[in-house]
């Protein structure tokens, strides 16, 4: 890893995201350069830290800063448990020996509390609370009395955030926040390092895949990982499949929706999710949008998809057909069966919402009827 924050390593090769400037000369680029330079050297403070490190861009910067400043002085940390996917776990592992520092896993279950399996709207407090929580019990194994963590300045955006306020009650150090670094910051920052996850799309936990109020289960926490595994196989970058309770709602990123609309996929991977479990599979038209299944509509502290990167908002500017400029109307072309425009059934607890594009629905249409065209429409 380049251990050098400056402009000229913007230069080495990252797979950046277009809407990224890369002029090294930019305002913006200058200012997260700098404010990077604080936040390391305030780091030099701590005689050693603990970093919650899930191996995403946010927490790979933080510990970069922390290594720069500490050598190994710096440990990561992750948590393994139910809601983080296996692929998670490897790449956290990859990213800190990128960066060079040492790393450490340790094991929690966040099924042991009953206020996280209720899966409430405060479902993330109960969870980071127990992550962090963690954190600190390694910590002190390790005579570490500061633990950070990758909260950036995007993240206090005031929309729900419970995991926030886990975050401020055990006092974690987050010198992305404190010093001004939003999620443009962070991937020019991660750039500027070298780190290969400077472009890596958000991943929430697995919980956020089951709607608020619906219980988090290990088998709907397993299915959801095979399903995604299986999506990820087939070359998609941003995605999500949302569990309503044996139904599979899959979010395709607007860039790779028309792909998803494809005859031989919709077939695979009706049979891959139906294997795993599944009753039903749907596709959401509406594409990928970061917790379409939380309160106020946000994920717990996600990452900000690569083509939402140019901007400060994390959660809420999710990667939505209206941002990107996409028209569903332009993948429905008038050889698809009349089926296909009813291609997502929503549901919310007890209740089906269905969304169509171009085709009437009549406002009788019951439950069963939603659900028979949608598996008529799928095996065509």
């Amino acid at each position: 890893m380049n251990t050098d924050i400056h402009t000229d390593a913007l230069a080495s090769p990252v797979n950046r995201d277009e809407s990224i400037d890369v002029d090294a000369h930019t305002e913006k680029i200058t200012t997260a350069l700098d404010r990077a330079t604080v936040a390391r050297d305030s780091l030099a403070d701590c005689d050693s830290v603990l970093i919650a490190f899930s191996g995403g861009v946010d927490s790979a910067v933080v510990a970069a800063l922390a290594f720069d400043s500490l050598g190994r002085d710096a440990i990561a940390c992750t948590a393994k448990s139910e809601t983080l996917p296996a692929a998670e776990l490897e790449d956290a592992r990859q990213v800190a020996s990128e960066i060079g520092l040492p790393h450490e896993i340790v094991s929690f279950s966040e099924l042991d509390d009953a206020n996280f399996v209720e899966n409430g709207p405060d479902r993330c407090y109960h969870c980071r609370t127990m992550r962090l929580g963690r954190m600190y019990d390694a910590a002190h194994e390790h005579g570490i009395e500061t633990v950070c963590d990758g909260t950036n300045a995007s993240d206090t955006d005031g929309g729900h955030r419970p995991g926030l306020d886990a975050v401020d009650e055990l006092n974690i150090k987050s010198p992305l926040r404190e010093h001004g670094l939003d999620k443009e910051d962070v991937r020019i920052i991660a750039a500027a390092y070298g780190l290969s996850v400077a472009q890596k799309p958000s991943m929430a936990c697995l919980s956020s895949r089951i709607p608020t109020g619906l219980e988090v289960t290990e088998d709907r926490l397993n299915r959801v990982e095979a399903a995604e595994a299986a999506l990820r196989t087939w070359g998609f970058s941003q995605f999500r499949v949302r569990d309503h309770d044996g139904l599979a709602r899959i979010e395709i990123g607007s860039n790779e929706l028309a792909d998803a609309l494809d005859v031989d996929f919709v077939t695979a991977v009706r049979e891959r999710l139906r294997e795993l479990g599944f009753e039903h599979v749907t596709l959401d038209l509406h594409g990928y949008e970061t917790g379409s299944v939380s309160p106020e509509g946000n994920d717990e502290n996600t990452e900000t998809t690569p083509n939402n990167s140019s901007t400060a908002n994390t959660e809420n500017d999710s990667n939505t057909n209206e941002d990107a400029g996409f028209s569903v109307d332009a993948v429905l072309e008038s050889s698809y069966p009349t089926e296909w425009k009813l291609i997502i059934v929503w549901f919310h607890r007890k209740n089906i919402v269905t969304r169509c594009v171009g085709y009437q629905v009549e406002p009788s249409l019951t439950q069963e009827v939603s659900v028979q065209t949608k598996q008529s429409s799928l095996h065509q």
